[in-house]
């Protein structure tokens, strides 16, 4: 099972502020952790949203929306994914992390089975062509 662990954003994280040396070598450390153990997936901290934009779609033309964005508690600093065998061993996992306050979201990607018999096997060869694609890229 694949879970996305989606980091919220704070004032600091909105206002740019770096974390501290001593912030990055625990995150790293944590971050070993989890690659060590075959957990990892993908992970990366988020610009604050003065650097964003959004897209908003319906009426009409897609409308854009450059940042900074007021709800702080809507916004995200940060993401991992992570493969694991359970909500419950992401769970763990998380307890392990370095944060001092804040607040976390755990989240299950969705897999092919997931769809059931709206994934026609027309689309499902598709995307694992789509797949192989994006993994032959990643090896240039």
């Amino acid at each position: 099972m694949r879970f996305m662990i989606i980091v919220k954003a704070n004032a600091d994280s909105e206002a740019g502020r770096l974390p501290s040396a001593q912030d990055l070598s625990d995150m790293m450390k944590f971050n070993e952790q989890l690659a060590k153990a075959g957990v990892m997936l993908a992970g990366e901290g988020l610009q604050a949203s003065s650097k964003g934009t959004r897209v908003r779609f319906g009426e009409g033309k897609p409308k854009v929306i450059d940042g900074p964005f007021a709800e702080t508690k809507e916004l995200i600093a940060g993401f991992w994914i992570w493969s694991v065998k359970s909500k419950e061993e992401a769970i763990e996992w998380l307890k392990r992390a370095p944060f001092k306050e804040g607040e976390v979201e755990i989240r299950q990607v969705f897999e092919n089975e997931d769809f059931g018999s709206n994934l026609t096997p027309e689309t499902k060869a598709r995307e694992e062509r789509l797949r192989a694609e994006i993994a032959n890229q990643k090896g240039r």
